[in-house]
């Protein structure tokens, strides 16, 4: 590998020429293990730049460094799954500890509680975001790496869809006001959904203010803010501030609690597009979801434009996925998901013989038979008969019914139109839905 650059303080610079190596010669976890190992006797600034540098051309998420009773083990995480790199003697752990907590602004006399911190690795002018944690365990502080890679950001067209929710989204962000709300759990790529749309949506003549907690991505013409508790300064309180700064959209991170909701909701009903994202297992769950923090079905009823659900699945191999007659037994029960789904929705055609993918492993996707993600979502409109159906209060089981009625297709029946697309397997479908 070549030699090391000179880092400041808070940034790794890393130069074009440089990373251009760093992908042609590091391709999967094996080659990442190999030429970490080749820089252990050297400095921790030279080890980090090698595991940053490897991560990125991986195009991992996350890097977990986890110190262990004698060893130190290095995973990284691909396409939402954790993949081991490296085992080795713990007596590179407490440099490598060193030098992240310098470059993120931690203090390093303080082992005994969390910290939050972050620094940027710079490619040629673009900024990485490195978000830092550390938290105490049994044998030293695990130090987990979140990588916000701005080249993660992907337009709307590319995010999964069918064509008739493309339709539907690009209907949805054109509306001035009312509010789409993304769910779904940590990692599920709500994020990048609402970043997807505010691209497409992003021009001179609108304002656009978002409030996150963090900023994961910079967008070149849109007004960021980020929280501060600490300061004060929260999603409650920023929303009132943006409010007064003239917004068309606004992007608000999460809602999290009855002010949050109160005042986004508010903002979607008073002429503004309120983009956001809350925790829920599915799009019929929103409803509830809200009144749990204490809003009434008259508040939410009127402001909700669209509600997205949202998982994201591994998309297999192209190298050496295999395209497999499918057992009857497993047609039958695709068959029996997929009865009764609208007419409108395009359907590869059932029939015996069909043949569906199976992931096989290689070089090229780490042994696991996948590579890249895609999205799989369920959809619920809010139209003047959903209106009057959310005023009666349902259970959560009784929106879902009413939704689906009204041609929702369930995150499951959309995985497993991807499987007959020949874009991912049945088995990685049921993993991310629990089906």
């Amino acid at each position: 590998m070549p030699e090391i650059s000179k880092k400041i303080v808070g940034e790794i610079v890393i130069s074009q020429k440089k990373f251009n190596l760093f992908k042609k010669e590091i391709k999967n976890i094996s080659d990442l293990k190999k030429e970490i190992e080749k820089t252990l006797t050297k400095s921790a600034t030279e080890i980090l730049e090698i595991i940053l540098g490897g991560a990125i051309a991986l195009s991992a998420s996350d890097i977990h460094i986890e110190p262990e009773e004698e060893m130190v083990k290095i995973r990284v995480r691909i396409d939402g799954i954790l993949l081991d790199v490296l085992n080795h003697e713990k007596k590179i752990y407490e440099t490598l500890l060193s030098r992240i907590k310098l470059l993120s602004g931690l203090k390093l006399n303080i082992t005994d509680r969390p910290q939050d911190g972050r620094f940027s690795v710079l490619i040629e002018e673009l900024p990485i975001e490195i978000r830092t944690s550390t938290l105490p365990a049994e044998y030293g502080e695990t130090i987990v790496l979140r990588l916000l890679n701005p080249k993660s950001l992907i337009e709307i067209e590319t995010l999964g869809l069918r064509k008739d929710l493309v339709e539907i989204f690009e209907r949805e962000i054109k509306k001035p006001n009312g509010m789409i709300i993304v769910t779904g759990p940590t990692g599920s790529g709500k994020t990048t959904t609402l970043y997807a749309f505010l691209k497409k949506i992003d021009k001179p003549e609108i304002k656009i203010i978002t409030i996150e907690d963090p900023i994961e991505y910079h967008l070149e013409g849109i007004s960021q803010t980020q929280v501060d508790p600490g300061a004060g300064y929260d999603f409650a309180n920023g929303l009132k501030s943006i409010m007064r700064q003239d917004p068309d959209v606004i992007l608000v991170g999460e809602i999290r609690d009855l002010e949050t909701a109160s005042i986004a909701l508010q903002s979607a009903l008073t002429g503004h597009l309120v983009l956001t994202t809350l925790h829920t297992n599915d799009a019929a769950g929103t409803i509830a979801r809200l009144q749990a923090l204490g809003e009434k079905p008259i508040n939410i009823a009127p402001a909700i434009n669209i509600a997205i659900a949202q998982r994201l699945v591994r998309k297999v191999c192209k190298e050496c996925s295999k395209m497999e007659k499918s057992p009857s037994s497993i047609l039958e029960k695709i068959k029996k998901e997929l009865r009764g789904i609208p007419k409108d929705i395009k359907v590869p055609e059932l029939r015996a013989g069909l043949k569906i993918p199976k992931a096989k492993g290689c070089k090229d996707c780490n042994f696991t038979g996948y590579r890249g993600r895609l999205g799989i979502f369920e959809v619920f409109l809010v139209d003047d008969e959903m209106e009057k159906f959310i005023l009666k209060n349902p259970s959560t089981a009784a929106f879902r019914e009413k939704a689906t009625e009204k041609g929702m297709i369930p995150m499951y029946q959309d995985g497993l139109i991807k499987v007959l697309e020949g874009l991912t397997t049945i088995e990685e479908v049921e993993r991310v839905t629990g089906e």
